[in-house]
Formats: structure tokens, sequence, C-alpha cells
């Protein structure tokens, strides 16, 4: 185990789509109860990466991964694992909304559904504290038994967040949340994120340099498929160490 509670760590990380190499040799460890960013131009592997964080990737013909990932230090890679139970661990919000059609209720309570839970109390319980910690509640509690669909898509895409909480996750994946929102609804999520990070520890892709500044502890810069540079997110914006990343938080390219 590492001397430090980091919660996720990649040791030497390769990852292959057939022959394409997406990652080079990765290592990174991110504390646990805190905001880690991943920035970088499009198409430079941080989504690849992000999925590895709960074997989204898995679904992909050709992929493949050399080296380790460890969640609370241990491989999450292994045949022991179960990966439904790894997804309950480490939940996952996606870029555009997707709420299932059905009501704002039965959205929310879905994973507990799917693990057997019929407990009307229990579900009640969790919905309302879902909806509350993604500061849903006052908007919904009189639409519960309403379409998700005639949500507004800031609404939606808190929705999506309470139904990955819903299932007591320690760890939230975020691939550019609020790339589909308007500035008032990504503000609304981003204040979210400070307050979860109490509770979780929050992996977030993202395409906006301010919003990393904004929202994260932490920042990783990814170009064509190497980690470039990792620090915390001040060091990194106020005195980069290398060039590369230098250029890309100016601008200059991406």
């Amino acid at each position: 185990m590492s001397k430090k509670n980091y919660k996720l760590e990649a040791r030497n990380l390769n990852a292959f789509y057939g022959s394409f190499q997406a990652l080079k040799d990765i290592n990174i460890a991110m504390e646990e109860k805190a905001v880690t960013a991943f920035i970088g131009p499009s198409g430079c592997g941080k989504s690849t990466f992000l999925r590895t964080l709960n074997r989204m990737n898995d679904y992909i013909d050709g992929f493949r991964i050399e080296g380790d990932i460890l969640l609370d230090g241990n491989d999450i890679y292994t045949k022991e694992v179960r990966v439904d139970e790894l997804r309950k661990e480490v939940g996952m919000v996606f870029q555009k909304p997707n709420p299932f059609p059905k009501t704002v209720f039965e959205n929310v309570v879905y994973g507990l559904k799917i693990q057997g839970i019929k407990d009307k109390k229990i579900l009640t319980e969790t919905a309302e504290t879902s909806l509350r910690k993604t500061a849903l509640w006052d908007e919904v509690k009189d639409k519960l038994d309403k379409s998700a669909l005639a949500l507004s898509g800031g609404q939606q895409q808190r929705l999506c967040i309470a139904r990955a909480l819903a299932i007591s996750p320690s760890v939230i994946l975020m691939d550019e949340p609020t790339s589909a929102l308007d500035p008032i609804s990504t503000a609304k999520i981003e204040e979210l994120i400070y307050e979860l990070k109490k509770d979780y520890t929050i992996v977030i892709v993202t395409h906006n340099m301010q919003q990393a500044g904004r929202v994260s502890d932490q920042t990783a810069f990814f170009y064509m498929g190497e980690l470039i540079e990792f620090s915390k997110t001040k060091t990194m914006f106020t005195s980069p160490k290398h060039e590369r990343t230098q250029n890309y938080i100016t601008g200059r390219f991406g």
C-alpha cells in the first residue's frame, strides 16, 4: 500500500485499441475525497483513461491494458473482481444527460432495484437523500411520478448524478458533465462537485480550463496518450513545469 491515502492509482498503465496505443505508461495517484481533473486536447487519451477506472472500456472489441489500476490498493483488473460490484463502488456520469424514459423517482432508484432492493421505505429515503445531495429535491419533489425526460438539461444531469449517488459509490467519474449545458446549469453542477467532494472522490474530464481551475484540487494534463504533467491545480495553472502544459493552458494549442 502507498504511504499516502490514495483512492485510485495507475501504475505503468498502457492501453490499446487493437494495434493503436491510446495510453502510454501512465503513472498517477489520486487522493481520496478530492477532485482530480483531466485536461488535454481531443483524442489525447483522457476519456480512455477515465473509463479504465471502472472498466467501461471492457465492452470495446480489441481493447486491452497492460499495467495496474488500483482502487483502495486493490487491482481492479484481476479475475476475482466482479465488474458489477466495481461499478457500484465507482459511479459514472456521462457527457450528455442520459435519464431513462421513466419517472424521476424510478430513475433515482434504478440501481437499487437492479440490486433486488424492493423495500419501499429504503427506496423512498434513498431517492430523497440522493436528490437533496444534488440540490434537486426542492425542484422535483412534486414531480417524482412525472417523466424525467420533461426536466431541463441541467436538471437531467443532476438527476443522473443523483442516480449515481443512490447506489452509494465512493468514487464518481464524470466525463465532461457540463459540455451539453448552459452557463447557469454548469455553475450549479460545479457547485455540486465542490459539495460532493466532502464525501466522494471525484474524477472529471473537462475541456474547459476555467472549470478545471474552479473545481479541482489536482490536475492531470494529457497529450498524445501521455501524462505530461500532474500536480496541484493551483501549481499547474500558475507555474507549470512543462512548456507543452504552459502552451495548452494559455491557449496556444489544443
